[in-house]
């Protein structure tokens, strides 16, 4: 801990990642999926000693102040590394996305074409606290042929060392090359930096934290970035909708998991809801539930006159990841009203609408701008695993490379391969 690296430290790590990316790209499915198990298995065996490591970070954590919350998403038990162990294997049973054939056909002149998934390169991981991260990341990097840079928080920084040097042994016996993984050196600030400047050498650089650390990496880095995580998650209740099916979503999306960036932070009820009762039920359900209401005025006469708790919304409130048990809630005139709330206030995450009728849906859908948009179903739905990619890096909510959970697939680049029998231009 304390270790201070220079710039020439950060890069010489990132060009020994670039040697071993090479060496990854052209390995079968069979050699990673064996590597991934390795590694499962020595995280397994060698769970005494990252618990000891880990420990180190929990104690110095607990003297710096942390809360008990991050202590909480810091610790590492048995239990938790046997998962992390059982999620590799899991990575291990997905299709390997190198080599795929995007598209492929023949030209008018013979010439032969596939565009085919190849790997990224190197990728920079930036990310804070949780040290299962670190493991989530060598795996996806390692089975989509990328290697992988990892800065993990310094508060994690002995449970992170722990982890990549049993990751690093174990792939390295498996035969992949040993700086396919690499923690960055350094725990200060400006190892960050370096590896933020190390175009050419790194790839691309994936932020996954809160919007403070997201918002430095897309703003600092000359490495091109994906943006992921920042959730700002809205659900929109129709007139026509069922309300049933809208409690369940609403206290779904909020409740379910409220420290994730797929948690619902805005609740948007059309105003035809609050004469016929609907908003009072969803009221009095998310308080039953345990939610603190940040409310407009409409939604706080409301939930005054049914006695559920409440305070009043400010402007800091729509824009607001809460990650806790706390939800912004407002009346809408209509849909387009509703519509005109979430543009201005989204981070382009998930948003979902609850309607039956279909020409609400439709306009709705046709007016979003974000990663996600869930017709009828709770916003939590936004995951890899859920939607059926498997494990997953992150969640983008950019535009460019790939939007949404970032699976295996969008872990790789493509190259169009040009097959020929001599042909040249005219």
């Amino acid at each position: 801990m304390g270790t201070v690296a220079t710039r020439e430290e950060v890069l010489a790590a990132a060009g020994r990642a670039r040697v071993a990316a090479a060496e990854l790209a052209p390995l079968t499915r069979g050699e990673k999926d064996a590597a991934l198990h390795a590694m499962a298995e020595a995280l397994v065996e060698r769970t005494e000693e990252i618990v000891l490591a880990n420990a180190r970070d929990i104690a110095a954590g607990r003297e710096a102040g942390l809360s008990e919350g991050l202590i909480d998403r810091l610790t590492l038990t048995s239990q938790r590394i046997a998962a992390i162990a059982a999620a590799l294997v899991e990575v291990a049973a997905l299709p390997d996305p190198v080599g795929e054939v995007v598209r492929g056909y023949r030209l008018a002149n013979g010439l032969d074409l596939r565009q085919v998934r190849v790997p990224l390169g190197v990728v920079g991981m930036i990310y804070e606290a949780r040290p299962n991260v670190t493991v989530d990341a060598a795996g996806l990097c390692l089975k989509s042929g990328n290697a992988a840079l990892l800065r993990g928080s310094a508060s994690a920084y002995e449970s992170n060392q722990a982890l990549v040097e049993v990751l690093r042994e174990a792939a390295s016996k498996a035969g992949m090359p040993q700086d396919a993984i690499q923690l960055v050196p350094g725990v200060d600030r400006d190892s960050v930096h370096h590896l933020m400047s190390a175009r050419g050498l790194v790839d691309v650089i994936i932020p996954r934290g809160g919007a403070g650390l997201i918002q430095t990496v897309v703003e600092n880095s000359t490495v091109p970035v994906i943006e992921t995580g920042v959730g700002n998650c809205h659900v929109y209740v129709d007139a026509s909708a069922e309300l049933d099916m809208a409690e369940r979503i609403v206290v779904n999306s909020k409740t379910h998991r409220p420290s994730v960036c797929n948690a619902a932070e805005s609740l948007l009820v059309h105003a035809d809801l609050v004469g016929s009762g609907g908003l009072d039920r969803l009221l009095r359900a998310l308080d039953a539930a345990g939610v603190t209401l940040h409310a407009d005025p409409a939604a706080l006469a409301r939930a005054e006159a049914v006695g559920v708790p409440a305070v009043a919304a400010t402007e800091e409130d729509w824009a607001a990841e809460y990650l806790s048990m706390d939800m912004a809630v407002a009346v809408v005139d209509d849909l387009d009203a509703g519509i005109e709330h979430i543009r201005r206030w989204t981070s382009r995450h998930t948003e979902a609408i609850v309607a039956s009728d279909e020409r609400a849906i439709r306009h709705f859908v046709s007016r979003m701008d974000s990663a996600a948009i869930m017709v009828n179903a709770s916003t939590r739905f936004t995951d890899g695993g859920e939607l059926g990619l498997g494990a997953e890096i992150g969640i983008s909510t950019q535009k460019m490379h790939a939007r949404g959970p970032m699976g295996l697939a969008e872990m790789t680049s493509t190259s169009w391969i040009c097959v020929g029998d001599g042909q040249i231009r005219s």
